[in-house]
């Protein structure tokens, strides 16, 4: 590396999750693919949107796979390659399942990188997937004009532990394990505004596996699991309200906030991949009136590596946040309930 090396965000029109492509323009984009109704094996298919895709091979194992990638969301090259692959594996968590190997996808403007940065992204991926006990098995690269690293991922699961997003029941309560507000840091990034203890509280939440969605399978109480990413708290509490054909109801003053997030969105500091958001699925959400547009910011920022929106039975609910905690999800919180209804999120109360 050398001082001339620009810098990773200055290459790239958009950061981390915030780069997906808005529902509306994705939902869009797929209404022409074919029904995978054929394939009785492939439990998990693109029809509710779900984490990744699964086929169940015999009566004890299923195969779990996914795939992520995006652009830089920090400028420290090893911090992108470890946060684009904590994001990645994420996916096999969230359906309860465990990783077993991935395969890297890059793809670097090789007449602007300086080979030592490339090589740091690639070291910081291998990293987080060491940590998650995993291989870096392989992969393919492309000269491209921006900066691109992610993961194909394939995990497994017993069928009996498969958690997906459809399977929010009334009564449910919500949980989520880790705060919102990575997008509006990533924006502060932008702007110069992030000191070394905002960037540190960052890079520990993306980069903290989400594991324990393997875990809470193991629990019957457990039921409805995915992670919030791109799309916002709102976005992909959505998808389990329509996927389950239930009402989610965020009660926002319960929601955990990253230290700097409220008070960077009432400034006016956010993502355009919010308002994207809010364009695509406002319909489908219920806001009490007089919401200001900083809170419904807050809502749709979209997260890159977030946490865990998590249903599980009422009574267990408190237990399962102090096993949580226990497990480092400093910030997991029970946020609100499922409720017999309309496929809806109702948003109740103000965030902070």
């Amino acid at each position: 590396m050398n001082d001339m090396t620009p810098r990773l965000t200055s290459l790239a029109h958009g950061g981390g999750c915030g780069c997906k492509l808005a529902p509306a323009v994705l939902q869009n984009l797929l209404a022409g693919m074919p029904a995978a109704a054929p394939f009785n094996q492939l439990l998990v298919g693109s029809d509710t949107a779900d984490d990744a895709a699964v086929w169940q091979v015999d009566d004890n194992t299923c195969i779990i796979a996914t795939t992520d990638f995006f652009m830089p969301v920090v400028d420290d090259p090893r911090d992108f390659g470890r946060i684009a692959a904590t994001n990645a594996i994420s996916d096999v968590y969230a359906m309860g399942g465990k990783p077993i190997m991935a395969l890297a996808i890059v793809g670097m403007p090789i007449d602007k990188l300086d080979a030592g940065v490339i090589r740091e992204i690639l070291a910081g991926g291998a990293e987080t997937c060491a940590g998650a006990g995993i291989p870096v098995a392989g992969g393919h690269s492309i000269d491209s004009q921006e900066p691109i690293y992610g993961l194909a991922v394939i995990g497994i699961c017993h069928p009996s532990q498969l958690r997906t997003n459809a399977m929010a029941k009334p009564g449910d309560a919500v949980i989520l394990t880790k705060a919102l507000g990575v997008g509006i840091y990533s924006a502060a990034i932008k702007k110069g505004l992030i000191d070394g203890e905002t960037y540190a509280e960052m890079v520990a939440s993306t980069t903290l596996l989400n594991r324990a969605g393997a875990d809470l399978a193991a629990n019957p109480a457990v039921h409805a699991v995915t992670d919030v990413t791109g799309f916002g708290l709102l976005g992909h509490g959505l998808e389990v309200a329509r996927a389950s054909g239930a009402t989610l109801v965020v009660e926002a003053g319960r929601v955990p906030l990253l230290a700097k997030a409220l008070e960077w969105t009432k400034a006016g500091i956010f993502t355009g991949a919010s308002k994207r958001n809010w364009t695509s699925y406002g319909e489908g959400i219920r806001l009490p009136e007089g919401t200001p547009d900083w809170q419904q910011h807050l809502l749709t920022d979209p997260q890159t590596s977030g946490g865990l929106l998590v249903t599980c039975d009422q009574a267990e609910a408190e237990a399962i946040v102090t096993q949580l905690k226990a497990g480092g999800y400093a910030s997991a919180a029970v946020i609100g309930r499922i409720e017999a209804g309309e496929p809806v999120v109702r948003v109740e109360g103000a965030v902070g």
